[in-house]
């Protein structure tokens, strides 16, 4: 036995040397490697070296070895014998070190903004506190700290030499965990570079390098801007025009084809070629986010430039201004956008040429409110601000005899103009129109008096949050300016309120000077966001979209627009697989997303995407569930706008993935089809909303009440007022009696929920509450059984 433990004897001293040198090479490895960072980061003077076999037993008891120290560690704050620095102490240096202004300084040049420092410390302090297995450099630096904060222990003597180790120290440990935690600090300088949007004048090198001449045509509504223009445009061997609406994009290219110029028409859903081989016209109408800022033209016209200061859609205008290949570009808009575009221009070295007009006819603000619908006359526009406000006016006018036409913006298209024809028809029995503020822009109408039935628009701010407010000067003028057009048959205009007290504000609103356009609209292009993708690959792209905003930087004149739209579509298709380029495309459709059918339309078009399955024409009658039956009811009109806007969306897309939405010209035809079945809904409107009062499908009488208290509130009140809605849902005023309204009520009335829907969560409920109600039981008899069992371990 004594010759075997002999014979052990060499083999054990032999271990321990390899212990000792390979603690001796740790050590010196861990210490340089924290000198070098500190070098690095210039955080203070190189310490002289140590000695390596002070720390052997350190390093050794850090990995669990010689005296087994894993129990032990400074962290746990037990047993600690003067050896390690207690938990209590680490929490005070950790808090110290979050402290101090020099750090939180040096964190910000590190890209770590108020937020991040925060955020990075607590994971931090967590990562100290809870980790079983902290790094040996965060363990020595930690306790030299405490050792040189005072702390008596067998080994400080041997330290005595060494400089006194600060919580500063801590700072590249920090930023090491910060990094792992936020991936964007290692590459800021990068993502800065992508993001700088100060210079987009340089986006567009086929339009610097030529010189462009630049007229502004500027004036009120019915001035005659664009049709000079226009004729202009026309002129031209080649052209493009861009509008705001698709609408407007019809407009041009019918009468530009009627005046025997060839023209194409492109919006983000349609394309028409009117060449018989096929080939592209000269000239080309489209809406102002598809205009190619590649193909050079004679003559290019921007409709309505003053929109490039819409928050949303605002980087159009500033993309079609400074990237058209034209060789002259004729804007058309109000004065308030001479000065930007001026000095956007200035930065191009182009000069912009101003040519003013007057309006044609004149218009005048009425002495006297309407008061009453039993006032209306022949040519009379009444303007609200909500759909249960076209309905409730509708259903009133045609309690007294008169027939209405009725114009809002979710109607498509053809619907609209057919409401406008009817309107404008002097044969036809309709001479009152009930609008909303869609008849602003795209659509010719021979209006008399203009009567606003309310002064106080929803409206979405800046920061993305709704607000219920005043109408602009802006928005007044555009609307009012719809009277007494100068090619309809009333050659003088009119505008008045509904509610005498509103008429004094009108007035004022009216008389207010167009505040000037500040800044034109930018936005990140898919290049841009696969760059960051490339540096950020395990980022979703609604954080990348976040990141990119954090670090765009711009000069005054721009700024970057609104983009929770497009954040929301790329939260909701997330968890479908998709390469980052495609992802990006499906964001970019237009959908409504108040909309519940739209949005779970996109949702399922990107699954069907992802699974490389073509969405057929056949796919597509049976998803919608064609055919549809005529409306009943106000919600089966709504259901059905809400099919059009999911024909629209296919549309959109086949456009841009045309071997996965390959029936294109099939599902146009049907669209036609439904648009003629919304035709004849909206035609009957008024039955349609008897029968919907019928089945308390809607309250009319109380939100007209409540919407004419509302249109009575003065100036100051409606200021006082104001409220802020945040996120995305309609907040329509609430009637006196709302609070006893069933929620479902409530939420069928918004068009937030269909009575398909409320029939399947009924169904779901009754099912869960069954179950429920036997689970109630199981557990019941299984409780008694626990009573008198209770000794049981398992019985939780």
């Amino acid at each position: 036995m004594n010759s075997s433990s002999n014979s052990h004897q060499p083999k054990k001293k032999y271990e321990r040397n390899v212990e000792n040198l390979t603690a001796h090479l740790e050590f010196n490895l861990i210490r340089h490697n924290i000198q070098l960072m500190k070098k690095k980061l210039n955080f203070g003077p190189e310490e002289p070296d140590s000695d390596p076999d002070l720390f052997r037993s350190r390093i050794l008891q850090s990995r669990g070895e010689e005296g087994h120290m894993d129990d032990q560690l400074y962290y746990k704050g037990e047993h600690d014998k003067g050896v390690l620095a207690k938990g209590d102490e680490v929490k005070k240096i950790l808090d110290k070190f979050y402290k101090r202004k020099e750090i939180q300084k040096l964190g910000a040049d590190y890209g770590l903004d108020a937020r991040l420092f925060h955020q990075a410390f607590i994971s931090f302090r967590n990562y100290i506190m809870q980790s079983h297995s902290l790094d040996v450099d965060i363990h020595i630096i930690l306790n030299d700290i405490c050792f040189s904060a005072g702390k008596q222990f067998a080994l400080g003597q041997a330290l005595s030499n060494h400089r006194p180790s600060h919580v500063d120290d801590l700072f590249p440990f920090f930023l090491r965990h910060a990094k792992q935690i936020f991936p964007v600090l290692d590459c800021k300088d990068d993502l800065r570079k992508i993001s700088d949007l100060r210079i987009p004048p340089n986006w567009y090198p086929e339009a610097r390098a030529m010189q462009r001449k630049i007229i502004f045509h500027s004036g009120p509504t019915n001035s005659g801007k664009t049709y000079h223009a226009i004729q202009k445009y026309l002129s031209a061997k080649s052209g493009v025009y861009c509008g705001p609406l698709k609408l407007l994009a019809h407009e041009i290219f019918e009468k530009s084809n009627a005046a025997g110029v060839p023209c194409d028409l492109v919006t983000g859903e349609e394309r028409v070629t009117v060449e018989s081989d096929g080939k592209q016209a000269a000239h080309v109408a489209c809406t102002v986010e598809m205009c190619s800022v590649t193909t050079p033209y004679e003559v290019a016209v921007i409709d309505e430039i003053q929109m490039i200061k819409d928050p949303a859609r605002g980087w159009a205008w500033t993309r079609a201004l400074l990237g058209l290949c034209a060789e002259e570009i004729h804007l058309c808009g109000e004065s308030a956008a001479i000065d930007l575009v001026t000095e956007l221009m200035y930065t191009t070295g182009e000069d912009v040429e101003v040519r003013n007009y007057k309006r044609l006819t004149p218009i005048s603000v009425l002495d006297h409110a309407l008061e009453s619908l039993d006032n209306l006359r022949p040519g009379d526009c009444i303007v609200c601000f909500s759909k249960n406000d076209i309905y409730s006016v509708s259903r009133q006018i045609e309690i007294r005899g008169l027939e209405s036409a009725v114009i809002y913006g979710s109607l498509p298209p053809g619907t609209k103009l057919a409401q406008a024809k009817k309107f404008n028809d002097p044969d036809d029995p309709c001479k009152i129109l009930v609008a909303t503020d869609a008849i602003g822009m795209g659509l010719n109408l021979s209006i008399r008096r203009i009567i606003f039935y309310s002064l106080m628009k929803p409206s979405i701010n800046e920061k993305g949050e709704r607000e219920i407010e005043p109408i602009t000067t802006s928005q007044a003028l555009q609307i009012a300016g719809r009277a007494g057009r100068f090619s309809s048959k009333f050659k003088e205009g009119e505008v008045t309120t509904m509610n005498r007290e509103d008429l004094s504000l009108l007035r004022e609103i009216l008389n207010r000077p167009v505040d000037p356009i500040k800044a034109a609209g930018l936005h990140p292009t898919a290049e841009q966001i696969e760059m960051f993708a490339y540096h950020l690959p395990d980022t979703t792209l609604s954080n990348l979209i976040d990141i990119f905003v954090d670090f765009s930087q711009v000069d005054g004149q721009y700024f970057v627009c609104n983009m929770d739209d497009f954040k929301f579509s790329a939260e909701l298709i997330q968890h479908i697989p998709l390469s980052l380029r495609v992802r990006y495309v499906f964001c970019t459709a237009p959908i409504n997303k108040k909309q519940p059918f739209v949005c779970s339309s996109l949702l399922q078009f990107a699954r069907q995407y992802s699974r490389n399955e073509p969405l057929t024409f056949s796919w597509l009658r049976r998803y919608i569930k064609w055919p549809l039956l005529p409306p009943k009811n106000i919600k089966d009109l709504m259901d059905l706008e809400a099919v059009h806007d999911v024909l629209d969306l296919y549309l959109w897309l086949s456009y841009r993935f045309i071997d996965m939405f390959p029936d294109a010209s099939l599902v146009r035809d049907l669209q036609k089809q439904l648009d003629d079945v919304i035709q004849d809904g909206v035609h009957n409107i008024t039955k349609l909303i008897k029968i919907s009062e019928t089945y308390k499908l809607l309250n009319l009488e109380s939100l007209s009440e409540s919407q004419s208290r509302l249109s009575g509130t003065s100036k100051s009140q409606a200021r006082r007022n104001r409220s802020k809605v945040l996120g995305s849902k309609a907040a329509e005023p609430l009637a006196p009696d709302a609070g006893e309204k069933s929620l479902a009520s409530r939420l069928v009335q918004q068009g937030l929920l269909t009575a398909d829907m409320l029939k399947q969560l009924e169904k779901e409920w009754m099912t869960q509450q069954t179950e429920h109600g036997k689970e109630r039981t199981e557990s019941g008899t299984y409780a008694k059984g626990t009573r008198r069992k209770k000794k049981e371990p398992d019985s939780d």
